[in-house]
C-alpha cells in the first residue's frame, strides 16, 4: 500500500478504517478491501496511533467501536464516496463496454412485474452489466447513504427524504383467496376482511409490515394473521386449498392466475394503492451510470400496462375509516 499522506495521515488508511468499520470483523475488512491480515494488522496499529484512540474493543467475540470510531464513521464515508462518485467516475459511461455491477433492494412483487423487463433490455444494450438483487433491509437508508447500494425500488411512502428519487408506477392491493374457498363471498365488507384468516408479508429481521398493515396498523386495527411470510409470491401457495385470504398487488396476482388460480375479490371500501419509485444515493446524482440505469428504469416503467380496470383510475376513493364504527373489534365477530 502507497504511502499518501495528507497533512499526517496517510489517505490509504481511511479506506482500511471505513472497511473496519463496516465489517465490524478484522479478517472480513481485511478481504474487502484485499489486504493480507498481517498488513490489516499493521494498519489498524496506524490508525489507532494517528487518532490517539483504540477504535474498538473486544467484548467476548464481538468487536465493539469507541464513541471516537463512530462519530468518524459517516464522515470517512462521505468522504471516500465524494472521491469516488466526482474524481473515479467522472469518465463518460459507456453501457456497451461497461462491467459494472448495480446492487439494488427490491421486493419479488417489484423483480416479476418490473424489473425483469429492464434485465432482459440491459442484457440487449450493455450485456457485460450485472446485477446482484437484495431482499429489504432493516436499516435501507444507511446502505443509501454509505453507497453499499446503489438503489432502492419500493413504495414511496416508506422513503426517507434524504436522497433524491423517481416514481416508476402506480399499483393498486387486492384481496385473493382461493377460488374453492366457500368462506368467501364475492364481495367483503371491511369487517368480515378483518375477521378473515389472513397471510401476510412482513420484510427483514426487524419483520417490517407491508403496505396493507401499516395502514391498519396507523388506524388502530389488526387482522387474524395465520402466516406470516416474507414476500408476496409466497401467499397463492399459502392460500391456495385453504379458506385463508391474502392482499397482493393486483399486477402480481394477474402474473401468477397461471400457476396459481386466484380469486380476486371486491373490498367495499377499497384498500389504499401506491406508488413504486426508485431511489439512489444523494451522492451518485451525477454519476453517469446511475443515471442511465435510472433512465431505463423510468422507460421500461412508462411501457407497463395499467393493472386497473377500465371503470377504475389512479384517482379511484381510497379507504377511509368514517364508515366502520370506531368501537369495532374483531371479538365481536
Amino acid at each position: 500500500m502507497a504511502d499518501m499522506r495528507f497533512k499526517g495521515l496517510d489517505l490509504n488508511l481511511l479506506v482500511v478504517l471505513d472497511a473496519l468499520l463496516a465489517e465490524r470483523n478484522l479478517s472480513a475488512a481485511a478481504r474487502r478491501i484485499n489486504l493480507s491480515q498481517p498488513a490489516m494488522s499493521a494498519a489498524v496499529a496506524r490508525l489507532r496511533e494517528f487518532f490517539g484512540d483504540e477504535l474498538f474493543s473486544m467484548s467476548g467475540r464481538e468487536r465493539i467501536l469507541t464513541s471516537r470510531a463512530i462519530a468518524l464513521g459517516p464522515a470517512v464515508r462521505d468522504a471516500l464516496l465524494y472521491i469516488q462518485s466526482s474524481i473515479i467516475s467522472s469518465d463518460p459511461f459507456n453501457p456497451a463496454r461497461s462491467d459494472r455491477r448495480f446492487r439494488i433492494i427490491i421486493s419479488d412483487f417489484a423483480t416479476l412485474v418490473f424489473f425483469e423487463k429492464v434485465v432482459e433490455r440491459v442484457a440487449r444494450e450493455a450485456p457485460a452489466v450485472t446485477f446482484e438483487l437484495l431482499p429489504h433491509d432493516d436499516i435501507p437508508d444507511e446502505l443509501l447513504r454509505r453507497g453499499d447500494v446503489d438503489f432502492l425500488v419500493i413504495p414511496d411512502v416508506f422513503m426517507s427524504n434524504t436522497h433524491p428519487r423517481v416514481s416508476l408506477f402506480y399499483e393498486r392491493l387486492v384481496c385473493v383467496g382461493c377460488p374453492t374457498n366457500k368462506q368467501l363471498p364475492r364481495q367483503l365488507t371491511f369487517e368480515r376482511y378483518l375477521s378473515m384468516r389472513h397471510v401476510c408479508v412482513r420484510f427483514g429481521r426487524l419483520q417490517k409490515p407491508s403496505i396493507e398493515e401499516q395502514f391498519l396498523l396507523e388506524h388502530g386495527l389488526q387482522r387474524r394473521v395465520e402466516v406470516v411470510v416474507q414476500g408476496f409470491s409466497m401467499i397463492p401457495p399459502m392460500v391456495s386449498g385453504t379458506p385463508r385470504i391474502g392482499t397482493m398487488p393486483l399486477r402480481l396476482v394477474r402474473h401468477f392466475e397461471k400457476m396459481f388460480p386466484l380469486q380476486v375479490v371486491e373490498l367495499l371500501l377499497p384498500l389504499p394503492g401506491f406508488t413504486e419509485a426508485a431511489q439512489w444515493p444523494a451522492l451518485h446524482n451525477s454519476d453517469p451510470g446511475s443515471i442511465w440505469m435510472r433512465e431505463i428504469m423510468v422507460q421500461e416503467a412508462s411501457r407497463m400496462a395499467s393493472p386497473l380496470k377500465a371503470h377504475e383510475s389512479p384517482g379511484a376513493p381510497e379507504f377511509t375509516l368514517t364508515a366502520i364504527d370506531p368501537s369495532y373489534s374483531l371479538d365481536q365477530e
